[in-house]
């Protein structure tokens, strides 16, 4: 049975496609097998990768035209890629009944096949992000170490609180992921602190330091681990990964 993650937040340009990414690949290099879902319809994610448009998305998928298809990146790492067209769809499915459930009901065929099924949630709160938290087991809130980042946190675990009540009794913040983090700044560190105070223990412990080689990576269309795997970057993701099984 597949561990369902969804990497949230509703603030663009925090690393969130980064981390569905690497996560996903540093858990590939744990022995996991893993399937990326590509759920932003700026399909950032399966341009990262260098996949090009496929005759299925996840946007046919979710109009109910196919079922989900995987596209294989290497050895155990697949992608449900996106396309521009998946825009479009919460006004298509508006008046689609029990249109929260649609994604959970296409995970349904895949989970025993897969470890791991990270969900990169675009950066809004409307009915693609509610269906990823109604299939999911754990949310994960990468943050941005930064003043502005912090602000519409509280916002986010409103709504993780709201699914939780309403439609997935089961869904947990599996954990707050600092990102872009420079021990040398002051700021950086008051942030970290900040989340600390709200968070808790949720806050991993792993950050993710600002590093010049998770920023090339994307435009080879590599992750991390293919493109330097001796970088910092790959020593955080993969420690981090190394954390996200220690707790779940």
């Amino acid at each position: 049975m597949s561990v369902i993650i969804s990497l949230l937040n509703h603030k663009g340009g925090v690393g969130k496609t980064t981390s569905t990414i690497n996560i996903g690949a540093a858990l590939v290099e744990l022995g996991k097998k893993v399937l990326l879902i590509d759920l932003d319809p700026q399909a950032n994610l399966t341009l990262s990768l260098g996949i090009s448009r496929q005759k299925y998305s996840i946007y046919e998928s979710i109009r109910g035209e196919s079922d989900l298809v995987p596209f294989n990146v290497k050895p155990n790492m697949d992608v449900i890629t996106s396309s521009l067209d998946l825009s479009g769809a919460e006004m298509e499915l508006i008046n689609e009944a029990g249109r929260e459930y649609i994604l959970r009901e296409l995970f349904s065929p895949l989970e025993s096949e897969y470890d791991f099924i990270l969900i990169d949630c675009p950066p809004s709160l409307g009915l693609l992000t509610l269906n990823a938290l109604t299939s999911s087991h754990y949310v994960i809130i990468p943050l941005q170490t930064e003043f502005l980042a912090l602000q519409g946190v509280a916002k986010i675990k409103q709504v993780i609180d709201k699914v939780k009540f309403r439609l997935n009794k089961n869904l947990e913040i599996g954990g707050v992921l600092p990102t872009m983090y420079d021990s040398r700044k002051v700021l950086n560190r008051d942030v970290v602190e900040t989340i600390k105070k709200y968070f808790a223990e949720k806050v991993f412990n792993t950050y993710i330091r600002d590093n010049i080689a998770l920023a090339e990576a994307p435009a080879q269309r590599k992750d991390i681990f293919s493109y330097s795997p001796k970088s910092p970057g790959a020593e955080d993701y993969l420690n981090l990964a190394k954390e996200i099984l220690s707790r779940i």
